[in-house]
């Protein structure tokens, strides 16, 4: 499953701001219960996932991305949330500079390798400068999610 199946415009927050990745994370996992995304009861298990994930090794990467993630019991489909963050939020990254870009995963635990399908194809896609600054810099939630989308089709795995 690609990012650009997975966001709405709507889930998709620009000028983000947050003190640390814990407030990214409550604020992201918010928006999706806010969205319709994620049904009001699985928040508790969703969020607790996602702590326990990163308690266990910092999905902050590189370049400023990070990529806070989750697979969980309880929910049926796949869930994705955007947060762009220009100043940058600290995640404890690989190279210790502050995340830009936080895209949330959250997937049902029965569908693990579309998980790990999910989380590689993230990573190819931020791994450009040019895709991840055309997202740092995007105007609107739109125009971000077309960047994506764009970016996606030119490689059709």
């Amino acid at each position: 499953m690609k990012l650009g199946d997975l966001l709405k415009d709507t889930q998709i927050a620009t000028g983000f701001q947050a003190r640390d990745k814990w407030e990214a994370i409550t604020t992201l996992v918010d928006l999706l219960v806010a969205q319709n995304r994620l049904k009001p009861e699985h928040r508790e298990a969703v969020y607790a996932a996602l702590v326990a994930r990163e308690k266990v090794a910092s999905t902050g990467m590189e370049n400023g991305v990070a990529i806070p993630h989750a697979s969980v019991d309880g929910i049926e489909d796949a869930m994705a949330a955007l947060a762009i963050s220009p100043a940058g939020i600290p995640f404890q990254s690989a190279d210790s500079q502050p995340a830009r870009l936080i895209i949330l995963l959250v997937i049902p635990r029965k569908a693990v390798q579309k998980h790990i399908r999910t989380l590689a194809g993230i990573a190819k896609l931020l791994q450009y400068e040019e895709m991840r600054d055309a997202l740092t810099n995007a105007r609107s939630p739109r125009e971000a999610l077309q960047v994506i989308r764009e970016e996606e089709q030119k490689d059709p795995a």
